[in-house]
């Protein structure tokens, strides 16, 4: 993984190339500002101030060469707007000719991620290190950065490599990194114990096999907090398998853990006054002759005896029996992940995770933390008409809805289930990808509403 912290230093007035920020409005006057060889090298380059372009200018008396840059607004940075520098300059040490990059170096420091495990670029480019006299924000923009990366890493890596056993690996280097308590259920305990999560994972190779992991942090006599993340490791569907089309991306069926797994890390890294309890139900979701039928009804740990309408709907079986053991400690706050729905793709996109809450206070903290730090969300209704569509004849519930309508929110419903109605939750219908390449955003494995969360918990609790 990239080392953030090379990438975002404490400006002493080492050497350093300067950025210049322009904006479509600032740009006329600071072009009549230069001399007529920069403004003509300006002018060969096609820079006009906009956003995400940029100019390299001549070196003027002892000073090298320096760049211009087109950002939205000058005078407020977003996170996003210095990423597509980051991209492209060459490696060497740089300062903002004005003021402090603020939100933008996280967006500086992301941009430089690459994901090197299983190739090595032709022509690798050395780093692009950004300068800064807000020290301040030094260590929690690479936290942060280094968050998004775990998720990225994570999501990437192919099952193969990223089973159960892997995630168990990931954080029980997590637990050791923050001398958490960190246990591991899994055999008969776990059938035992949490049947659900055995039952999808049970058709997979003994070295896949299921398992739920625990991580403890924190005092106890603080606010407690329950993290759960879905860790689909791989999701063929089941029974009702998937075609190949819809199975090629299902190494990103764990997103919800990757997200957990950095949130947490967040949240121990910052030492916020909680106590944590993270959960991650880990599983694949294979095809085998004890693989788990459409028709069965399955116990589930909270008692509520599910019926299986569909084996495609697994992530929620697993994070029902999560949602109940976190309960059983009466949490202050219950949060959880997961690449849950096609439908909230559907009605949201990629780039916009479908939140759910049972709390409209909670719920609206979220949507504002997540516009504060660009990391946006929308929230999706608990509509309690739904809920007859996951009736069973024959079970308390069904675990998929009938006619495929209003997926992501009878998924939700589902979920409510094995959640208290007094306690706070909230679910986070998630795609942890991108499908395509934006600044400081490449192809793959990506962080979509980690950062809102964390910022949220800073609010509540920090």
């Amino acid at each position: 993984m990239t080392d953030f912290s090379d990438l975002f230093k404490a400006d002493n007035d080492q050497p350093a190339r300067l950025i210049h920020l322009v904006d479509s409005n600032r740009f006329e006057s600071w072009l009549n500002e230069q001399s007529e060889p920069v403004r003509a090298l300006v002018g060969a380059q096609k820079f006009r101030g906009k956003a995400s372009e940029h100019a390299i200018l001549p070196a003027q008396g002892d000073d090298g060469w320096s760049v211009v840059a087109g950002v939205a607004n000058h005078k407020k940075l977003g996170t996003w707007c210095l990423a597509k520098l980051a991209e492209v300059l060459p490696e060497g040490t740089y300062r903002l000719s004005e003021g402090a990059p603020g939100a933008a170096a996280l967006g500086w420091l992301t941009a430089q991620y690459r994901f090197g495990r299983y190739r090595k670029e032709d022509n690798p480019v050395g780093p692009r290190t950004l300068l800064t006299k807000d020290i301040g924000r030094i260590d929690t923009t690479v936290q942060l950065a280094n968050a998004v990366a775990l998720v990225r890493d994570l999501v990437n890596t192919p099952a193969a490599d990223m089973g159960p056993a892997q995630l168990e690996d990931a954080a029980r280097v997590l637990a050791k990194r923050h001398d958490a308590a960190f246990t591991v259920t899994k055999g008969d305990e776990l059938e035992q114990g949490y049947p659900m999560i055995h039952a999808v994972g049970k058709a997979a190779d003994k070295s896949f096999a299921p398992r739920l992991i625990e991580l403890q942090w924190g005092d106890p006599g603080k606010p407690r907090i329950a993290i759960v993340g879905k860790g689909i490791c791989f999701d063929s569907g089941g029974l009702d398998i998937k075609p190949a089309s819809a199975m090629l991306l299902m190494k990103k069926d764990m997103g919800g853990a990757a997200h957990a797994l950095a949130l947490a890390q967040l949240v121990m890294g910052a030492r916020l006054p909680v106590r944590l309890h993270l959960l991650i139900p880990a599983a694949e979701n294979a095809v085998g002759g004890n693989a788990f039928r459409p028709g069965d009804i399955l116990k589930s740990r909270k008692g509520i005896s599910v019926e299986i309408g569909n084996t495609d709907a697994e992530g929620r079986l697993v994070l029902g029996d999560a949602l109940a053991r976190a309960s059983e400690d009466k949490p202050d706050l219950i949060i959880d992940y997961a690449t849950l729905t096609g439908a909230a793709r559907v009605a949201v996109g990629p780039d916009l995770p479908a939140l759910f809450a049972n709390d409209d206070d909670v719920a609206a903290a979220v949507s504002a933390a997540g516009a504060e730090v660009d990391d946006p969300s929308w929230r999706l209704p608990l509509w309690d008409g739904y809920a007859d569509m996951l009736k069973s004849d024959t079970a308390d519930i069904n675990n998929a809805g009938e006619g495929g309508f209003a997926g992501a929110i009878t998924a939700a419903l589902f979920l409510r289930r094995f959640v208290p109605d007094d306690t706070p939750w909230l679910h986070i219908d998630t795609f942890a990808w991108r499908p395509s390449a934006r600044p400081g955003r490449p192809k793959g494995g990506e962080a979509l509403g980690l950062r809102a969360i964390f910022r949220f918990l800073q609010q509540r609790y920090g």
